[in-house]
């Protein structure tokens, strides 16, 4: 039994009309990546988890992190943002807090938790950015 991956030709000419669109969508989230920043600047509150020296992102994902790790308090910044309309969501849960996961040995993560607790994703679609005319 063998089995065929080969992928269907009206899915190589979506993808190939994508990668034609790749550049101004990478534009766009840049530039949405630079409104965070400049908007986030003088929080006293938030950090822009931005891109680390000497690399480029491509800001599939652009987070804020709250300086000081407090899961109640992303919690409720979550609920109001998202009540407003602004769809924002904690980046993600620990693998040890999965149900699957429960019963499995772990060392202790303050570190993960932390950043657990403390990670918001903004959106960051190119479409919130308009294309260069």
């Amino acid at each position: 039994m063998a089995y065929n991956y080969r992928m269907p030709n009206i899915n190589a000419a979506l993808g190939c009309a994508q990668l034609e669109r790749l550049p101004d969508f990478l534009s766009r989230k840049r530039q949405l990546a630079q409104r965070y920043r400049e908007v986030f600047a003088a929080s006293s509150t938030f950090e822009l988890v931005d891109e680390p020296a000497g690399c480029v992102s491509n800001f599939w994902l652009v987070a804020v992190r709250l300086r000081q790790p407090n899961a109640e308090l992303r919690d409720v910044l979550l609920a109001a943002v998202n009540d407003a309309g602004f769809q924002c969501r904690p980046v993600w849960t620990l693998l040890n807090k999965l149900p699957m996961y429960l019963e499995c040995p772990r060392a202790a993560l303050p570190v993960a938790q932390g950043i657990e607790d403390s990670l918001i994703n903004l959106p960051s679609s190119p479409k919130l950015v308009q294309s260069p005319q």
